[in-house]
């Protein structure tokens, strides 16, 4: 069987990490498949949004460790196994408008850990435990953990994270911002797809430009958003679901959206 698994149904699509006996640690191959099954995803019309767990208990244990030390890279091949290959997985979510919902499972320690945060949100079983990792085996994080995390909690906490490695319960990720919701280990897959499948059947145009708005957010001033605002704004205004949502609105039944 594949070491990942993708399914496409209801316009959700469904991405799972399926090496459940080695805590779904990733491979170069089950990389390279993440990437694809992704950018797959952004491309195809019948997705809305990406669902991405982890088989068995845990979500993901990071990279194989035993396999990387099975060879002695040059510094320069270290940094462009990162670069080429695991920082495809970013790199492309970074690209990507649809909405990506990581189902944490179970265990998500070090790049597992990293491969949640770049998610836009993040649903958790009351069993799930997360760590950084890195530190604990002489590493800096190597996943992205060092951009993410202060964005989600805070530089402070986030170095105090990255530098002991500490787990943190679901609830504690809870508190501090890790996760958006914790449920019992039992629902999480159904609360999950509830939740999926409320956006699926949402405006597409809207939720996807929403996702962009706040990302770019972060990296404008207040100016030049709300000129994209704006621009936004006079495009959606003119969209056939938003002439259904008002429609709707005053007959006082639910939207039928077709995503234009």
């Amino acid at each position: 069987m594949s070491d990942l698994l993708y399914e496409v149904k209801d316009k959700i699509a469904t991405i799972t990490l399926n090496r459940p006996d080695k805590l779904n640690a990733f491979t170069g191959p089950m990389i390279d498949a993440w990437a694809k099954a992704l950018a797959e995803a952004q491309a195809d019309d019948g997705v809305n949004v990406i669902v991405v767990t982890g088989a068995g208990r845990a979500f993901c244990a990071g990279g194989d460790v035993a396999r990387m030390r099975e060879t002695k890279p040059t510094p320069l091949e270290n940094k462009n196994q990162l670069w080429e290959n695991i920082h495809r997985v970013p790199r492309t979510l970074e690209a990507m408008d649809k909405p990506v919902i990581a189902m944490v499972n179970g265990l998500a320690v070090g790049a597992g850990m990293g491969m949640c945060l770049m998610c836009d949100v993040r649903i958790a079983s009351d069993e799930a435990r997360f760590s950084t990792g890195y530190v604990r085996v002489g590493l800096v994080p190597g996943d992205g953990d060092t951009y993410f995390l202060p964005r989600l909690v805070g530089a402070a906490k986030a170095l105090e994270l990255l530098w002991t490695a500490d787990f943190v319960d679901a609830q504690e990720a809870l508190r501090l911002g890790i996760v958006n919701r914790v449920v019992p280990a039992g629902d999480l897959a159904q609360q999950t797809r509830d939740f999926a499948a409320q956006l699926a059947g949402g405006p597409q145009i809207p939720i996807r430009m929403i996702k962009r708005l706040v990302y770019q957010s972060l990296r404008l001033d207040l100016r030049t958003h709300l000129d994209l605002v704006s621009s936004h704004m006079a495009v959606v205004r003119e969209t056939a679901d938003h002439a259904e949502g008002v429609a709707a609105f005053k007959e006082k039944r639910p939207p039928r959206f077709q995503g234009r």
